[in-house]
């Protein structure tokens, strides 16, 4: 059955395509954040597909057992493949595949890449302007030899060795991890900044790019408070429960029906809240005067806002304090889907399930929000669903990553070719004709009149080459041809080459 969707706007990384051989729950959150927001994802699955799609929960009526919970979240918006990577048929498919695309994502252990032939240094052969994307519990050698390198890791551990679970609980005897995948989860969000970063610099330089992300290294920055309080001061935190050893109050309160966070950092903000709060022990407490006094008796000044708190309950504690100093109930999910902020703000998905119109899941948004582009919803894909596209299409799909090596076209584009003289003189002169040449480089290969150039010759320090269209109107190209425009808006007098044919000036500039 082919999964139905609805036809989204375009989004801000239409052009990219990622070949995503993760599975769980890092690697493809990284590529899920991509595929909301218009790149292509083709997720490489064996026959037995992502383990998540396994994982659940299910709804009542999948009676099959079809649609994990887990997979659908993360999976919207991309296309599958079954390959088996150890079949030599679906290895060199597969090859192909690398050849036409950006983005390669895999989250193996280390060493599992490299059996199958896939290293970074063999897949940057196949494709030179690769970018090749990595998630692993400890990292691979490139950037530093683990002594836990060959260790399997989940989220726990990474949340364990990172330092978030000592930093998390009541007390030393009673650790407690983070309730989501939270190492996992960042680990992914890092490695999409990694990968987004690697493309534009794999599309300046023309060469591939390794982007690595270990969940152990990505816990230790997230505790990076933990970091400076031993460097400064030698002191190993602890758990602080719902407190912070160096801000009062800073926190969760109870009201008479859940808990409130309040955060307050500012002087400004306490004059608010004691105001508020008005009784003598909280205005008139010579101990609560400064940020400094107030980290020094928080014990003291958390019971009584907290017992100033639990007289009220969520809803008449948001009419209190919302907007008025740093507050927020604690809600529950039953509560988030019921709130305006997140309706308005588009943070929880309805994605169309593939058996039915009526019927939509609902997964977590794309916090990530680009002016004038929208967001992907489109259903999960079926295990396997696009690889007869592919393979009958294979060399009609162009890469994604040819769109941006657009080359302007005579019968479209003028090619203005800008001298800058060492005594601020400049010399403009429109290409008669002008040419691409393809080699290991790409070449801008532009004719302009040698009487006008000659009178000039000696007198350049630099050449800008801007393309500009023929025709005025919409261009579908305009952003591509603009980033052109800026790569090759000031060429050094090193970067070009002048060839006097003794009828014209051929100039030459790799782009």
């Amino acid at each position: 059955m082919k999964a139905k969707s609805h036809s989204p706007k375009a989004g801000i990384l239409e052009g990219i395509r990622v070949l995503d051989l993760s599975r769980m729950l890092s690697g493809p959150y990284a590529t899920m954040l991509l595929a909301d927001h218009g790149a292509e994802v083709i997720k490489i699955e064996s026959a037995d597909g992502d383990s998540s799609r396994r994982s659940g929960p299910f709804k009542k009526d999948d009676f099959k057992r079809n649609w994990s919970g887990y997979f659908v979240s993360l999976n919207r918006n991309k296309k599958s493949i079954c390959l088996n990577l150890k079949n030599g048929d679906d290895l060199a498919f597969f090859k192909k595949l690398i050849g036409k695309s950006d983005v390669l994502v895999e989250n193996f252990r280390p060493g599992v890449m490299n059996r199958l032939g896939l290293s970074f240094d063999e897949v940057s052969k196949i494709n030179p302007r690769i970018v090749y994307g990595s998630i692993s519990g400890f990292g691979s050698d490139v950037f530093g030899e683990s002594p836990y390198k060959n260790w399997p890791s989940y989220d726990v551990v990474a949340q364990a060795m990172g330092g978030l679970i000592s930093l998390t609980g009541y007390n030393e005897e009673n650790p407690l991890k983070v309730g989501p995948g939270i190492a996992d989860i960042f680990s992914g969000s890092l490695l999409s900044f990694g990968l987004l970063a690697s493309i534009l610099k794999a599309r300046d330089t023309g060469r591939a790019q390794f982007v690595e992300v270990a969940m152990y290294d990505a816990i230790i920055s997230m505790c990076e408070r933990a970091i400076y309080q031993y460097d400064f001061n030698n002191v190993i935190p602890k758990p602080e429960g719902n407190g912070h050893p160096l801000l009062a109050p800073f926190g969760v309160y109870k009201a008479k029906d859940g808990f409130i966070a309040i955060g307050i950092v500012e002087d400004s903000y306490w004059n608010i809240l004691k105001k508020i709060i008005a009784t003598d022990d909280i205005l008139n407490d010579g101990k609560f005067g400064t940020i400094a006094l107030r980290a020094q008796n928080r014990n003291e000044l958390n019971e009584k806002i907290n017992t100033w708190t639990e007289r009220f309950s969520k809803k008449e504690l948001v009419t209190l304090l919302g907007g008025k100093v740093p507050f927020g109930p604690v809600n529950n999910v039953r509560e988030i889907f019921k709130d305006k902020h997140v309706r308005k703000r588009d943070m929880i998905f309805e994605i169309e399930q593939p058996s039915s119109k009526e019927k939509k899941w609902k997964v977590a948004g794309n916090p990530v929000k680009f002016k004038g582009f929208g967001s992907s919803r489109l259903t999960p894909p079926i295990l396997g669903e696009h690889k007869k596209l592919y393979v009958t299409n294979l060399d009609t799909i162009n890469s994604n990553n040819m769109r941006h090596s657009f080359q302007p076209q005579q019968k479209d584009y003028q090619c203005k070719v800008t001298f800058l003289g060492k005594n601020n003189q400049v010399l403009e002169l429109y290409a008669s004709s002008f040419t691409w040449l393809e080699s290991n480089e790409t070449y801008l290969i532009c004719s302009v009149s040698r009487t006008k150039f000659m009178t000039f010759e000696n007198c350049f320090s630099s050449v800008k080459f801007h393309f500009l269209k023929v025709i005025a109107g919409n261009d579908g190209f305009r952003d591509v041809v603009n980033l052109l425009n800026t790569k090759l808006s000031n060429k050094d007098t090193t970067d070009v080459s002048i060839i006097d044919t003794k009828v014209e000036i051929l100039i030459s500039v790799k782009t």
